[in-house]
């Protein structure tokens, strides 16, 4: 089996008991890092959830003033006002100007992924509000301010990350955490928990989904050492050979069903073993491919409106909205919806020349069908 998650990688991160946490989990985001032989990765990840977040795609160009949310609640105003460093595109949610999910010109990409029940972001002190974000913008900042993972961990340290509500959201928090990789492909996870106690974890899965905390799953995936693409001899019952029904029995172990925890482990094995591609751009297509796996059956996970941020606090069941796959290497942002299973894609290079405000692209929800009848 071809692997990134070295023994003694899960071991440095082995400090939580695997059944001391809950699994408070409702929301089903998926994600997954595949690198290609010309040196380029693909970064794809699915967005599920109960709330409709009406998505658009989003262009950020370089150089524009931007302005984060303060702690009094006011969205864009009052918080850290920065500049604009590097051009960004992806998708947004509930119309807001933040980036959920995208990439960067110098190929950093990410994503924000729900974590309720964990998620406890800072206190702004008094008269720090002008150093400060919302929850919801943290990736729009690391976007549009970062090449490098490296320089995320030394900056991020450096300014608040408060509790704002929004009222499209059913005037809650977003309880989200934050997967990034850059285009060397170092992947990095950051969660707020525990009294807005930062934590950075270097990410060697290069996979996320939603809670428990990134420790949790790593000390989950410790679990699956015996998982394998291969072929497996056939069992030796006194001198009677039993072999498996069918192909596929190495993987016979994977956990099944939407909870995080066995997501994470489904999409690790699938990006672990994954075929090495000669191009990032002929990745797209597998990552696609990969991420097809965890596109959920609507009906399949049924939300609760009293069940506060799992699945943005309404009543229903969980859909997958879109599927992203970003080729961090040529700059270009892919997705697909619900509605319409054809693939759009926004190229960055393109997207911002003589770009000076923040541009927003409507999905096209309306799928062609090909007649093929003779």
């Amino acid at each position: 089996m071809v692997s990134r998650l070295t023994r003694a990688a899960v071991s440095a991160l082995l400090t939580t008991s695997l059944v001391a946490l809950p699994l408070a989990d409702a929301t089903a985001c998926t994600s997954v890092l595949l690198p290609a032989k010309d040196g380029g990765f693909v970064y794809g990840r699915t967005l599920e959830f109960g709330l409709q977040l009406q998505s658009q795609l989003i262009v950020v160009p370089r150089g524009i003033a931007l302005t984060g949310t303060g702690p009094e609640g006011n969205i864009g105003q009052g918080g850290l006002a920065w500049t604009s460093k590097y051009a960004a595109t992806g998708t947004n949610a509930l119309g807001l100007p933040m980036i959920l999910d995208g990439v960067n010109e110098r190929g950093l990409s990410g994503g924000l992924f729900n974590f309720p029940g964990y998620a406890d972001f800072q206190t702004v002190p008094p008269g720090k509000g002008n150093q400060s974000i919302a929850s919801f913008e943290i990736l729009t900042w690391i976007l549009t301010s970062f090449a490098t993972v490296d320089e995320i961990k030394a900056a991020l340290p450096g300014i608040y990350v408060s509790a704002v509500k929004v009222k499209s959201f059913g005037d809650m928090v977003p309880p989200i955490h934050v997967s990034v990789h850059d285009a060397a492909g170092k992947s990095l996870v950051i969660e707020y928990t525990d009294g807005g106690k930062l934590n950075m974890y270097d990410n060697p899965a290069h996979v996320l989904t939603n809670a428990p905390d990134f420790p949790f799953h790593l000390k989950n995936l410790s679990q699956y050492q015996y998982v394998t693409p291969n072929v497996l001899p056939p069992l030796k019952v006194g001198t009677t050979s039993l072999s498996a029904a069918s192909s596929g029995d190495g993987m016979n172990g994977l956990p099944g069903g939407f909870i995080a925890p066995a997501r994470f482990v489904r999409a690790f094995f699938a990006q672990a073993n994954a075929p090495q591609l000669a191009t990032s751009a002929e990745t797209v297509g597998l990552a696609f491919h990969i991420m097809n796996a965890f596109d959920l059956p609507p009906g399949s996970i049924g939300t609760s409106a009293s069940a506060g941020g799992e699945g943005g606090g309404v009543s229903g069941y969980e859909t997958t909205e879109w599927i992203a796959a970003t080729d961090m290497k040529n700059l270009r942002y892919y997705v697909r919806t619900y509605e319409n299973p054809a693939i759009q894609v926004v190229d960055l290079k393109k997207a911002v020349q003589n770009l000076k405000e923040i541009k927003f692209i409507p999905f096209d929800s309306k799928p062609a069908v090909r007649d093929l009848t003779p």
